[in-house]
């Protein structure tokens, strides 16, 4: 009995000088945006931009709903980059593969956190409309990331119902 309750400890212990040092960095690698395709968030503070599959789990993470308190209060490696165009690009370009996933479902938490970037007034209304333009912006497999951006930021711009004042 106390051989198991003391490798309990120890297994406490570890954990939490492994969170308390993942959390630490995550502080300073906040100012160099260190962060894979997954983009900010928690994810990004465990598997920081390390590459490949690895990336998935990152994403899974951040899929916790940290995510959309970090881009709001500019933790977990969210940097507030202001607003305007450049400001969404710069997040679509950075969430690329997640947003990817959400304007497919039609929502999701980088849709909402690109519409509070964009400004838009009409957020319940982004997902849906991301999503049936989800060939105008995705075009091909290989699109580059500036294609998506301003291909999502020109189908923002042109949909007026969404009233997304940051754009222009």
């Amino acid at each position: 009995m106390k051989t198991t309750a003391l490798r309990r400890l120890v297994q406490t212990a570890t954990l939490t000088a492994t969170l308390t040092a993942t959390l630490g960095l995550g502080v300073g690698v906040a100012q160099a945006a260190l962060y894979g395709t997954a983009g900010c968030g928690l994810g990004s503070i465990i598997f920081h931009d390390a590459k490949g599959i690895v990336q998935i789990f990152a994403a899974t993470t951040n899929g916790t709903g940290i995510q959309t308190f970090g881009i709001t209060s500019g933790t977990s490696n969210c940097i507030d980059l202001g607003s305007g165009t450049s400001s969404a690009k710069a997040f679509i370009e950075t969430n690329r593969e997640t947003l990817a996933k959400d304007i497919a479902r039609g929502g999701g938490e980088t849709v909402t956190s690109l519409a509070t970037v964009a400004g838009c007034s009409n957020t319940q209304a982004v997902g849906p409309t991301l999503q049936r333009e989800f060939k105008n912006i995705f075009t091909h497999a290989q699109v580059s990331d500036t294609q998506v951006s301003a291909a999502m930021v020109r189908t923002l711009k042109g949909h007026q119902e969404l009233r997304c004042g940051r754009l222009g």
